[in-house]
């Protein structure tokens, strides 16, 4: 299978978003290999460090329908998915589509709205669809997304279900700019106008196309055991009272083959699982001191890559 082509349009996509978010290439990489699996991805950083506006560059890069929700404490299901309308004139109930109805949702502080609000979001996250007075509707393809929340400040905030926090792919860090990066931003005019102007480099069509060739990216079967013997160690590791879900093995699986691809090779390299076993995986684990990855990130990170040690690489 030749990636010529694929090749120069994931290239094109990252250097569109690098634009904004500076000497983060690691991290947009990595939005990038969520992107062409076809999933959603977690930002969780502190304030002000561009979670945001890597989420909105992403997005306003492909030629697709873009919708951001800010979550709010008083936020309803129905803000989310859309409500039926009685329609006087007609006397009949309309549809009226929520914005979770576009390619790309930013979810901005997902965790400040409560868990029933965030459930509206698990249908969708998982089957593509979502049910409304007893009637399914098809969400738009291609689906991702892209959801914020910030670990440290705790005040007026949810915490994400498991169930939830299953659906993400990735749970990924932005982390503070490098000084040279910093100073770039400090000198720009206006970063959230870089955000707007920014092109469109890929269309709809070409990233559907793109994750249907990931999908047939080789993986071989030692590989597979090698994926499958980590998520087994999290399930025995006494650290873990919950260890990584079927669908979490499966998202690796995913992942380790669209970064396959965008690193330009057609087959999966052991490296390609390693590298992704944290932002794929410690975040759908729970502890056995009785927190969830999700408050203890820190811990949960240590423990698998300690199981990661313990694991020969093929």
């Amino acid at each position: 299978m030749s990636n010529a082509v694929d090749q120069t349009l994931i290239e094109k996509l990252i250097s569109n978003v690098g634009q904004v978010i500076l000497g983060k290439r690691d991290v947009v990489e990595l939005c990038m290999i969520a992107l062409v699996s076809g999933e959603h991805v977690l930002l969780e950083d502190v304030p002000g460090v561009g979670k945001t506006s890597l989420g909105r560059a992403l997005s306003k890069s492909v030629a697709a329908s873009f919708a951001r929700i800010q979550f709010t404490p008083d936020l309803l299901p129905a803000d989310i998915v859309g409500s039926s309308v009685f329609n006087q004139a007609e006397a009949r109930f309309e549809f009226h589509p929520g914005p979770i109805f576009h390619n790309f949702v930013l979810g901005d502080e997902i965790n400040r709205a409560p868990p029933r609000t965030q459930a509206a979001l698990l249908e969708a996250m998982s089957d593509r669809q979502v049910s409304i007075d007893g009637v399914t509707r098809e969400l738009p393809a291609p689906f991702m997304v892209i959801a914020t929340q910030n670990p440290f400040e705790f005040e007026g905030t949810y915490s994400l279900p498991e169930s939830q926090l299953d659906r993400f792919l990735m749970r990924i860090s932005v982390g503070y700019p490098d000084p040279a990066a910093e100073l770039q931003i400090l000198e720009s005019q206006s970063p959230n106008q870089s955000v707007n102007q920014l092109p469109s480099v890929l269309t709809r069509e070409q990233v559907m196309t793109i994750q249907q060739q990931a999908q047939q990216i080789t993986f071989d079967q030692r590989l597979k055991r090698y994926l499958l013997e980590i998520v087994h160690r999290t399930r025995q590791s006494r650290a873990l009272r919950v260890g990584v879900s079927t669908r979490g093995a499966l998202h690796l699986q995913r992942a380790a083959q669209s970064r396959a691809l965008v690193q330009g090779r057609n087959f999966v390299i052991p490296d390609d699982i390693k590298l992704l076993a944290i932002p794929t995986l410690a975040h759908r684990v729970l502890l056995s001191s009785g927190g969830s990855a999700g408050n203890n990130r820190r811990l949960a990170e240590e423990i698998m890559n300690g199981l990661l040690d313990e694991v020969a690489v093929p």
